[in-house]
């Protein structure tokens, strides 16, 4: 199981519970993340891209140093969250952005899904403020890092306005995947060597 554990902090003024999700959770943590990539990322159920949504609990509750966060409402999994110990590949990543997020010491952010009729709420800020904290309990983590797809309502500012964008593949030579990579402030910690400061600013790649 994951080394540390986002207790239930009781339901706030609206209903909204978040804790880390157990295996009872995982049904309800699938759906909305299938939901998610059917209908906001509209690229639906592909194997190399979402095997850990087919089985959220292999990729999540197992791994000491990955976690899933899920947000319930009236007995209802409304919104999820997790933290994964790898990396961006490249390939189809540009190499540049994996070689400076490696898997092991990078943690990754992902599934941050909200129902839509549950958006709005702070639920998505949340869930990134107890997965940062989980990261800077966890150990051995140096980056926080995620991607967002631009396309998906909201996706966009809402990132901007937390981190610093590393790459914005739609300015790459064929527009690469469209995707925009990220990276958060180490909980705890000033920026890197080498890394942007402030929320929007942008890293240029490495000159070769």
């Amino acid at each position: 199981m994951s080394t540390t554990t986002i207790a239930p902090a009781g339901a706030d003024a609206d209903g909204y519970v978040l804790r880390t999700a157990g295996p009872q959770d995982v049904g309800g943590a699938r759906a909305v993340m299938l939901d998610t990539v059917y209908r906001d990322l509209r690229s639906g159920y592909v194997p190399r891209w979402h095997a850990d949504i087919i089985d959220p609990g292999a990729a999540y509750l197992g791994p000491g140093r990955c976690t899933l966060l899920v947000a319930e409402h009236a007995g209802e999994i409304v919104a999820t969250g997790a933290v994964r110990d790898r990396g961006p590949q490249a390939p189809p990543n540009p190499q540049w952005v994996a070689d400076r997020f490696p898997s092991g010491t990078t943690a990754q952010l992902c599934r941050i899904y909200v129902r839509p009729e549950h958006r709005r709420r702070g639920l998505a800020r949340r869930m990134v403020r107890e997965l940062c904290a989980f990261v800077a309990d966890a150990g051995g983590y140096e980056a926080v890092y995620l991607h967002t797809d631009p396309a998906v309502p909201g996706a966009e500012p809402f990132w901007r306005s937390l981190a610093t964008e590393v790459c914005d593949e739609r300015a790459l030579p064929g527009g690469g995947q469209g995707i925009v990579h990220f990276e958060l402030p180490f909980p705890g910690a000033g920026p890197r060597e080498g890394a942007a400061v402030g929320a929007g600013a942008t890293v240029t790649p490495p000159v070769k």
